[in-house]
């Protein structure tokens, strides 16, 4: 059975490596140029990976570009793994390997479809999230579930600590599933449509942080947008205030080391924050 595997990130990354952990084999990798998509978060670089396990790479600026459909059915791929990846796959692509194509999704689908996951599910205050496999179709996040696995949420999560919980849990859960495909002992379940949200894309202007806000929604929204993401940010005389760590408090503080916000109820400090021009 010949698997390729579709991926610029890091969570892809680590779902290759575990592949290899339980001695599997990928015959295929496809990713963007070098060029491309430098800023995007944990963007990674496939060529050392494919070097040291002598797999094949192309690379094109779109998933549905020609050669990417063509390199597929040149190498005769069973099974394309599409993990991380921002473009939508078109139906000549998913129809392009063997058996199907694999997409992830760090939501417990079919909640959360759609973009920023991770985020949004610290912004909406949840206390458990997920990663879902399925068979990818025409829709978004909509395919057969192949697998779950389910993510604790903690008061005080962060987006940093909630990426290491989700890519651990693609770890997992791909281990799981390719040795299934192999065995021929995956079988998918439809997802309940009456259960189905989703959540819009978020760009960095997003994370601005205005008085008007309560002191939950502020932390949530500094928590959320932490590093590997943009950060929540304030204006102030002129600067932009990036706050990658803060806390909320019922009073003033006197320390002249933390940046305040005075808030609706309450104040939000920043303990760790980064003034730019705006």
């Amino acid at each position: 059975m010949k698997f390729a595997f579709v991926t610029c990130v890091q969570i892809g990354l680590s779902c290759m490596e575990a592949i290899y952990e339980i001695d599997g084999n990928l015959d295929l990798i496809i990713s963007i140029p070098d060029e491309k998509a430098k800023k995007k978060s944990g963007r990674i670089y496939v060529d050392d990976f494919a070097s040291k396990y002598n797999i094949p790479v192309v690379k094109s600026n779109h998933i549905n570009d020609e050669i990417i459909i063509n390199t597929i059915k040149e190498y005769n791929i069973d099974w394309l793994f599409i993990i991380g990846w921002s473009q939508i796959a078109s139906k000549e692509v998913i129809e392009a390997p063997n058996l199907g194509a694999i997409g992830a999704h760090p939501t417990l689908l079919p909640v959360g479809r759609g973009r920023a996951a991770i985020p949004w599910a610290i912004i909406k205050g949840l206390d458990k999230t997920g990663v879902s496999f399925f068979k990818m179709d025409e829709g978004v996040d909509t395919g057969l579930i192949l697998g779950q696995e389910e993510i604790p949420i903690g008061e005080n999560e962060i987006s940093t600590t909630l990426y290491n919980k989700v890519n651990l849990a693609h770890e997992i859960l791909i281990k799981k599933l390719y040795q299934g495909l192999i065995e021929g002992k995956v079988e998918g379940y439809t997802q309940d449509e009456t259960k189905a949200t989703y959540w819009d894309g978020r760009k960095p202007k997003d994370g601005e942080i205005f008085e008007t806000m309560k002191m939950d929604e502020v932390d949530r929204l500094v928590r959320a947008t932490t590093k590997p993401y943009p950060g929540a940010f304030f204006i102030k005389d002129g600067k932009k205030i990036i706050i990658w760590k803060g806390i909320k408090s019922n009073s003033r503080r006197s320390s002249n080391i933390e940046f305040e916000i005075n808030l609706e109820d309450g104040y939000y400090y920043g303990l760790n924050y980064e003034v730019l021009d705006k």
